[in-house]
């Protein structure tokens, strides 16, 4: 049933409907022609030969070869009460089992009667209709065919067009259609612009040039957030020496704790470029998954339970692993509420908190920059998720946010299973 409510299909079967329609219409119009034109010379030439046999009767003479009789049996009631009233007509009907076509016109209070044998015109005609229909048939499926040809070059040019646009909305602004000038389907072609209107063209053409649009605009983003960055490290630097010159006191302790927030900010600033430019490449390496994680928590400077319940060796760049691992942490303690929980169970690593949970649209969505959630109930997120989730994609870790059912955010974390090291 869903591969019949597909366009293609949908155009398909519209189009063998009206086709089959139109040639019912023919068929029955041509029909009535054909058959109006030979029935006609046959009741002409029956009303032919009975005028014929009429001046016989009334010469008294023979009446050569045209069969002939009065009053017979077989004569049709309604020409009969034709006749009574003095006018002569003629019929289809059938003399015995044969049809014939009887003629008839009043001759002394009689009526008398011809008929000529009319089973060879049924046969032509009904010859004609099967003609008839075999050739609706045969249009109707040549039509269905070329409708079917048509509606799938159609769907499979707009099943692409959807594709890349879903490609682009998971984030892939490299991906385009670049339908040919032709018309055809494909990732490929030139762009030239077509000689006739296009509408399916017209949308895959509007479609890459909003992804051009939004990649330039990302792309301008990403190169400022760089430079400000960039700009930013060196003169941090320098108020950090100079602030470490400042007499001891709370003075020195607040200037102190907000350059070096300022600092941390600049520092994430400058892992985003680098993983948005996709310059960052992995050292992956065999690792004991619990053994890291164990390690990761106890120097991110953040308390967590750890449950080990099942370990194993993953393959893994444990820097990068640790850097995820700590913002999930600082992130837990700054949004949610203890006790913090990670647990290792295989190749699958759990950090949940107690908190009032992660935000909908980051569940939804994924983490975005800057973004907070609803401050009524205290959370947030700004670039610690991002990072998370660039550096996940940099080790291949399958990434997914979620909130347990009895309350709290939960971060599960799914690394590649590297070959346990070998003995010897």
């Amino acid at each position: 049933m869903r591969a019949l409510s597909s366009l293609r299909w949908k155009i398909a079967l519209t189009t063998t409907a009206v086709c089959c329609m139109v040639a019912a219409a023919l068929g029955i119009l041509v029909h009535n022609v054909v058959a109006r034109q030979i029935v006609g010379e046959v009741r002409a030439k029956a009303e032919a030969d009975l005028d014929h046999a009429l001046g016989h009767y009334e010469y008294g003479t023979s009446h050569g070869d045209v069969d002939v009789a009065l009053d017979p049996p077989d004569l049709p009631g309604p020409l009969r009460e034709l006749v009574a009233r003095g006018d002569t007509g003629s019929m289809v009907g059938h003399r015995g089992e044969q049809p014939v076509m009887w003629a008839a016109g009043p001759a002394d209070e009689q009526a008398l009667a011809i008929w000529i044998p009319f089973g060879n015109t049924r046969d032509r005609l009904r010859d004609i209709d099967t003609a008839i229909l075999a050739s609706a048939g045969l249009a109707a499926g040549v039509v269905a065919l070329a409708g079917l040809f048509l509606a799938d070059r159609i769907s499979r040019r707009l099943a692409t067009t959807a594709a890349v646009a879903r490609r682009i909305s998971s984030g892939d602004l490299d991906a385009r259609v670049n339908f040919p000038a032709d018309g055809g389907g494909g990732d490929g072609g030139d762009r030239r612009p077509a000689r006739s209107r296009d509408e399916v063209r017209d949308v895959a053409q509007a479609l890459d040039s909003m992804a051009e649009s939004l990649q330039a605009r990302l792309d301008a983003e990403k190169r400022f957030t760089a430079d400000v960055a960039h700009e930013l490290r060196t003169p941090l630097t320098g108020s950090l020496a100079a602030a470490a010159l400042l007499p001891e006191g709370r003075p020195k302790e607040m200037i102190n704790d907000r350059l070096k927030a300022l600092h941390r900010l600049t520092e994430d600033l400058l892992e985003i470029s680098r993983l948005d430019s996709g310059v960052e490449r992995a050292e992956p390496a065999q690792v004991e998954l619990g053994r890291a994680v164990r390690r990761a928590v106890s120097g991110s400077g953040h308390e967590a339970v750890v449950r080990v319940l099942r370990d194993t060796v993953v393959l893994t760049d444990r820097r990068r692993l640790d850097r995820i691992l700590a913002n999930l942490l600082v992130n837990s303690h700054k949004h949610g509420r203890p006790p913090v929980e990670v647990t290792v169970e295989g190749p699958v690593v759990v950090v949940r908190d107690h908190g009032p949970g992660y935000p909908a649209e980051l569940i939804e969505q994924g983490p975005q920059r800057f973004r907070t959630g609803d401050p009524g109930r205290g959370r947030g997120h700004g670039l610690g998720l991002t990072i998370v989730v660039g550096q996940a994609a940099v080790l291949e870790i399958g990434l997914t946010f979620a909130n347990a059912p009895d309350g709290g955010a939960v971060t599960t974390l799914r690394l590649p299973v590297g070959r346990l090291p070998e003995a010897g």
